[in-house]
């Protein structure tokens, strides 16, 4: 019944947020859907109804350019809509080979500061969760996925940051049985977010996106996907006279 209730709940929300929602949006929304083929509008429906906000990761000062690209890839392949990427000491792009398209949907937000950007995750409701096999971490199986969470994933040498460690509301590691101490970041993170996914949706928690943030991120990929988008979008301002 949970789950009943919750899904009238966002038909609700739906037809409350069309009925505010700017008419130029919904237009311009329509419009951009002529540009795909059936075929990409089913496909964007369908990722965008596994996809979820209840956990997110943030890279903090990874100086491996690789590393940050293949996670962002991770973050695609398992429905996680958000990667923050800490730059404090070095700032780097991301390699577009190596995520293989993912930049175009997963939300990156670049951060110049960690002490923002936990603030900024707390302010969203996320326990701060720091990965690190060195102390006394939850094992990854024991780990609580109803409660929302940010992982956070430190240099491929020396891991996170004090700052982190010290601020952090959680630590996890991976539970491991050789001789090696560590995994690589990429590996570490597609680990991580494939169980605890795995385990949040066989949960009655909420962890779809909302109507609204579907529709943004939506509007976001037509505008990454389509060829000549600022063109198009010029000219139906124009047409329309916005």
């Amino acid at each position: 019944m949970r789950f009943v209730k919750t899904r009238h709940a966002d038909e609700h929300f739906f037809s409350n947020f069309v009925a505010v929602m700017s008419k130029t949006d919904q237009k311009l929304f329509h419009y951009l859907q002529t540009y795909l083929t059936d075929r990409r509008k089913a496909l964007f429906k369908e990722v965008l109804s596994k996809r979820t906000r209840h956990f997110t990761v943030v890279t903090e000062d990874v100086y491996q350019l690789h590393n940050t690209s293949a996670v962002m890839r991770t973050c695609d392949v398992f429905g996680i809509q958000d990667l923050y990427v800490v730059e404090e000491k070095l700032g780097k792009r991301i390699d577009k080979e190596i995520a293989m398209g993912a930049q175009k949907w997963v939300t990156l937000h670049r951060k110049d500061n960690i002490n923002n950007c936990m603030e900024d995750l707390k302010q969203k409701g996320y326990q701060l969760i720091a990965t690190t096999p060195h102390n006394d971490s939850t094992y990854l199986h024991d780990f609580d996925v109803t409660k929302k969470a940010a992982f956070f994933f430190g240099k491929e040498s020396y891991g996170l940051s004090d700052t982190v460690l010290e601020q952090a509301d959680g630590f996890l590691k991976i539970p491991m049985y050789g001789f090696t101490e560590s995994l690589n970041i990429s590996v570490s993170a597609a680990i991580i977010l494939q169980d605890v996914v795995t385990r949040l949706k066989q949960t009655d928690i909420a962890w779809q996106l909302s109507e609204a943030e579907k529709f943004d991120i939506e509007m976001e990929w037509m505008k990454r996907t389509i060829k000549s988008q600022k063109e198009i979008v010029e000219r139906f301002m124009k047409d329309k006279k916005v």
